[in-house]
């Protein structure tokens, strides 16, 4: 039925647009309110709505980027114009997309592992967010590396309601991003990394398959194959890519049209470093291999903003260059002339 209709088929290949990326801007409200403290910026629903104007309306935003991930209160905004986000968003060309989990929670008897909440009402909750001008969803598991763990409990539960939630997008005709990160906390090895991603894809596929998702009409947002950041170990651009590549390899179908890296706590250089050196090696299947980036996107425009509207352009340029940074990543074309460009 979803391949006869190829709405989703077409929202898939406007987000994976050759040379661009998605934007994630759907912090949570704890989230963001802690990105807000560190940069002395209280958090409201009007300077929440503000900040997002500053990224939305950056001039040559929809150049870079192909979609916007929002939170439910941002998709209910409106810009200083009056015009809604997603109509603001749509108009530039830049696919809405919205958020619909809502966080994660502890797995009982399980220690340090936790599962995501959110399916109780998805289905009414999406009809909606859909009447809102959302085209896509995304959906963020959390997998821990630790003693012990990740447990088969962990990965069985987090993946069928990563399904579960694929499933009802899908019907809803809105395309899922579907996030299984692996986190980067602890101290574990590149191997590890790899060995633990590499069992979370395949057990995802598997039961993505079982819920009968069209794998043609979704997105795979995941990890990198990294260290953890307590790991003393030193690795290359070059040998985060070959790990990763050869992870996505052996575990994605290649109907996936696409995979979006989450940038997963790397500082936004390395993000752009590692996007790069992915694409520069290649992948034996057709994905389109691109960013979703946050923190590598937005961390440094908004230690610029500060929330004061005379630091709205310099933030905006700011964004700017790093968002054409990880477009031209995106296609293996970074170097580091185009790095020391901004001024």
């Amino acid at each position: 039925m979803y391949l006869e209709n190829n709405t989703l088929l077409t929202t898939a290949a406007n987000l994976l647009t050759h040379g661009k990326g998605i934007l994630a801007a759907d912090e949570s409200h704890g989230t963001i309110t802690k990105r807000f403290k560190k940069a002395n910026i209280d958090s409201t629903p009007e300077s929440r709505r503000a900040y997002r104007e500053v990224l939305f309306t950056s001039p040559g935003v929809e150049q870079y980027i192909s979609g916007v991930i929002m939170y439910d209160e941002t998709l209910r905004q409106k810009s200083s114009s009056g015009l809604p986000f997603a109509q603001l968003l749509s108009d530039k060309g830049i696919v809405p997309g919205i958020k619909v989990d809502k966080g994660t929670r502890s797995i009982p008897f399980s220690v340090g592992e936790k599962e995501t909440e959110g399916l109780d009402g998805l289905r009414e909750r999406l009809l909606e967010y859909r009447e809102l001008g959302a085209k896509f969803t995304k959906w963020r598991a959390v997998i821990a590396i630790g003693d012990n763990i990740p447990t088969r409990q962990c990965l069985l539960s987090n993946v069928h309601l990563l399904a579960r939630f694929a499933a009802l997008s899908q019907e809803a005709e809105l395309v899922p991003v579907v996030e299984p990160e692996v986190l980067m906390d602890g101290n574990h090895s590149i191997e590890t990394c790899e060995k633990v991603t590499q069992t979370v894809l395949n057990t995802l596929f598997k039961e993505l398959l079982e819920h009968r998702v069209i794998l043609e009409g979704l997105i795979l947002k995941t990890n990198m194959v990294l260290p953890g950041k307590s790991s003393s170990e030193q690795v290359e651009n070059s040998t985060i890519a070959k790990a990763t590549t050869r992870c996505l390899n052996r575990t994605v179908p290649p109907a996936v049209p696409g995979i979006a890296f989450l940038s997963g706590g790397q500082d936004p250089l390395s993000a752009t470093k590692n996007l790069d050196a992915i694409n520069k090696i290649g992948t034996s299947n057709s994905w389109k291999i691109t960013f979703s980036y946050s923190r590598a996107l937005q961390d440094q425009p908004l230690n610029i903003w500060k929330g004061q509207e005379q630091n709205i352009k310099e933030a905006q340029a700011l964004f700017i260059h790093r968002a054409r940074c990880n477009a031209a990543a995106s296609i293996g074309q970074y170097s580091h002339e185009l790095e020391e460009r901004f001024e």
